[in-house]
């Protein structure tokens, strides 16, 4: 059986990264040949199988062709007179395109090791444009791979590509499977950038297309660009190894300035509330995970108060506390406070480290779950009053552990300083 390892493992090792799975490529075989050798067909749309032993992905060579619009719009031909080299040209980029024998040696009809080694971005022809995912995926790219450049022609493929609506006919879940992955890369926001510059964004993310070149006050935010802003957060969220739920968050934190009156520019007074509306529109849309949806919707909702504890009386910070959830839920409050973190960085100029505002909302949540409610309950004669008397020794104890505490005077949030 002729079969060749192709695509991201070949690419990886050449790049001297670890590859941690191996597809392959099968040549002059037919479905029925492989049902004998004992490979479990697992395709839907073309011929994978799963090897008996290693359960790797061997998939028979195939063309397409272009039969309607999206993603799915293919009809697949794999036979014994497909080649390699007729299969490795339906790739995406040239770096995707290379195979390599049993013998270790490496076939690459299409330059893709020459394009590594010039890191470039390039497509591998013209059946580039056929599939529109193949946009989101080359941004993708660009994230992981982020001292690669995309070549012009690639660009402006891509640029015809969104123009020509193409993206329009993508499916929900392939657009945020895209997104999801660009946004666990090392440099998300590079994604992003490659959407924009290609006119992809305003077509899959119109709500985040819409805060470039929106300004805000410069003495909070040196960087003044609201979607600049955007991007320094997720890098940042990215750079310090949070999951997917704090970068999906800091992505749509600010969604609610772009749609700030003219008016009152640079300041985005109120824009928290539109942000999480339009959080939750965007996630619904894209039919995100429900923990991912809630937690950017709570994030973008809170945000701007969570920077401003040195401001707040004991009975505020308990009433945020709870209104978080934060009594069956405190590991969802801290992570609220990792985005946090995350957005007091991602922002231009000099700024303390760490976080001024981590350690007293830390100390306030420990005080917080340290009042037993069960207590409360039994000492509390009238059932009505039990949630009054709680929240009363909440704020006593939040009280004490924040009286003494010594704040720096620093900006935290628009507009606002803590002393």
């Amino acid at each position: 059986m002729r079969a060749y390892v192709v695509g991201g493992a070949v690419r990886d090792a050449l790049l001297g990264l670890p590859v941690e799975d191996r597809d392959w490529v099968v040549v002059g075989e037919t479905f029925e040949a492989m049902i004998e050798r004992g490979f479990r067909p697992v395709g839907r749309d073309f011929p994978v199988f799963l090897h008996p032993q290693t359960h790797e992905e061997y998939a028979l060579a195939r063309t397409e062709r272009k039969s309607g619009r999206g993603y799915t719009g293919f009809v697949c031909y794999a036979a014994p007179d497909v080649t390699l080299e007729e299969d490795l040209s339906r790739r995406d980029l040239t770096i995707n395109a290379m195979a390599r024998k049993g013998d270790g040696s490496l076939i690459d009809p299409y330059g893709g090791e020459r394009d590594l080694k010039a890191k470039v971005l390039r497509h591998v022809g013209p059946a580039f444009a056929e599939d529109p995912l193949r946009v989101l995926r080359t941004a993708r790219f660009a994230a992981r791979l982020s001292d690669f450049g995309i070549a012009p022609e690639t660009l402006i493929l891509m640029r015809a590509m969104s123009e020509g609506g193409e993206l329009d006919h993508l499916t929900p879940e392939r657009v945020w499977k895209e997104l999801s992955r660009g946004l666990m890369e090392s440099h998300p926001s590079r994604m992003f950038r490659v959407l924009r510059e290609c006119g992809a964004l305003k077509r899959i993310l119109p709500e985040l297309d819409r805060l470039f070149g929106v300004p805000q006050p410069p003495a909070y935010h040196p960087e003044i660009d609201s979607g600049e802003h955007v991007m320094q957060v997720v890098d940042y969220a990215a750079q310090t190894g949070h999951g997917l739920e704090i970068r999906w968050a800091c992505l749509l934190h600010d969604l609610g300035k772009g749609e700030t009156p003219a008016d009152i520019l640079p300041h985005h007074y109120g824009h928290e509330a539109r942000s999480a509306r339009l959080a939750a529109q965007v996630s619904e849309r894209l039919r995100t995970p429900a923990n991912c949806r809630d937690f950017a919707v709570l994030f973008a909702r809170e945000h701007g108060k969570l920077g401003l504890i040195g401001e707040m009386r004991p009975a505020t910070v308990v009433s945020l506390l709870e209104c978080c959830d934060c009594a069956r839920r405190p590991e969802r409050f801290r992570a609220l406070l990792d985005a946090a973190a995350c957005d007091y960085f991602g922002r231009g100029g000099d700024k303390p480290v760490p976080w001024p505002c981590a350690a007293p909302w830390t100390e306030a949540l420990e005080a917080f779950l340290a009042v037993d409610a069960g207590a409360v309950a039994r000492s509390v004669e009238e059932p009505r009053q039990i949630p009054v008397r709680l929240h009363a020794m909440r704020v006593d104890a939040v009280r004490k552990c924040l009286i003494n505490y010594a704040f720096p005077a620093v900006t935290c949030h628009e507009g606002k300083t803590i002393s």
